[in-house]
């Protein structure tokens, strides 16, 4: 196994000082690329920690142009304090090289304090972390938001303003608490934990109006296709793992079937999922009033079974921010195709 390249730079020792957690130390960025690691995740782990001081930006692209940092690493945030500016920077760059942003420290020995190996990510750091493409909830006693009303105050100005419109953030969700929790995090969209958001396009032109939903994450493409006509809807998702995987996965023919929310919906004992290129494909005909339960639910899932629901293969898709588009679609369906309203369940 070939050595573990560890690339350090700093700069000279702060005038403020140091206290807990990497305050008053100047920002370290330590490249972490060793054959397991790059195995394990396919990406360099990047380790910034200390104080974001101006330099910081240049040292970061430095290494970006020597190669050492790759486009979508994963980088790890620990600093308190710093350069607002040189935190914008750092985050644009972050946004230009899709990288994915965590909270975390470099590895601690283990008789490291909870403190040593706690990630405090504040101020100028927060506008680092928001500039990943991916971006995922500090967890454990990690935390991150701003060290006081004055610092939160700061994502009104004119520079902060910008760069978060440009990252998608809106500037009102960094209000609130000082720190910020998982949950407000991801309800808000300050992070994706790896998924972007969905996104969808449709061609409501007759007679059979087709909608496609899209979503990306650091493992590839999935896709959702309705399209409805006289009779039936038809629904088709797609789960790009390659085509080597999706093989793999269609020749074991396991059940398959479609989930909406927590619901399982069409199953297939076994097969029912095929490879067409590099995609994993399933469809199935939904009947046309059927349609609302899926523009309702809170999540579309496609999966093959395995053993047991541990091992299944797929993907599950957040539905939330397509709703106003699944709602004009379906309205565009009645119009075109009205079907007979559902018959009650027998109970």
């Amino acid at each position: 196994m070939l050595p573990c390249v560890l690339l350090t730079l700093s700069v000279a020792a702060s005038a403020l000082g140091s206290a807990p957690g990497g305050r008053g130390k100047p920002l370290k960025i330590d490249v972490v690329r060793d054959r397991l690691t790059l195995s394990l995740t396919h990406y360099p782990q990047v380790y910034l920690h200390g104080e974001i001081d101006a330099g910081a930006p240049q040292r970061f692209a430095a290494l970006v142009a020597s190669g050492r940092i790759e486009t979508g690493s994963d980088v790890y945030l620990n600093a308190r304090g710093g350069d607002r500016a040189a935190g914008i920077a750092l985050g644009r760059m972050f946004r230009a090289g899709g990288v994915a942003t965590h909270l975390g420290t470099p590895r601690q020995p283990k008789q490291a304090s909870i403190e040593a190996k706690t990630a405090v990510c504040m101020d100028a750091c927060v506008y680092a972390y928001l500039g990943g493409l991916y971006r995922w909830v500090p967890s454990g006693r990690d935390r991150l938001g701003f060290s006081s009303p004055q610092m939160q105050a700061s994502r009104l100005s004119p520079d902060a303003v910008a760069y978060l419109k440009a990252m998608g953030i809106k500037d009102e969700m960094l209000g609130g608490e000082a720190w910020m929790t998982a949950e407000q995090m991801i309800a808000s969209g300050l992070a994706n934990n790896g998924r972007l958001p969905a996104s969808a396009t449709y061609d409501l032109s007759t007679p059979a109006p087709r909608l496609e939903l899209r979503q990306a994450d650091r493992k590839g493409t999935r896709r959702l296709t309705i399209q409805c006509q006289p009779g039936k809807t038809t629904v088709t998702a797609y789960d790009e793992v390659g085509v080597e995987r999706a093989r793999q996965i269609a020749l074991r023919g396991g059940s398959s079937y479609f989930q909406l929310g927590d619901e399982k919906r069409l199953s297939q004992p076994r097969g029912g999922a095929q490879a067409v290129g590099n995609a994993l494909v399933i469809q199935r005909d939904f009947p046309p009033a059927d349609l609302v339960d899926l523009i309702s639910a809170w999540s579309f899932g496609a999966w093959v079974g395995g053993r047991s629901d541990a091992f299944r293969d797929g993907f599950t898709m957040q539905l939330q921010p397509v709703r106003a588009q699944l709602k004009v679609f379906y309205y565009t369906c009645w119009r075109v195709a009205p079907w007979p309203p559902r018959s009650k369940k027998v109970r």
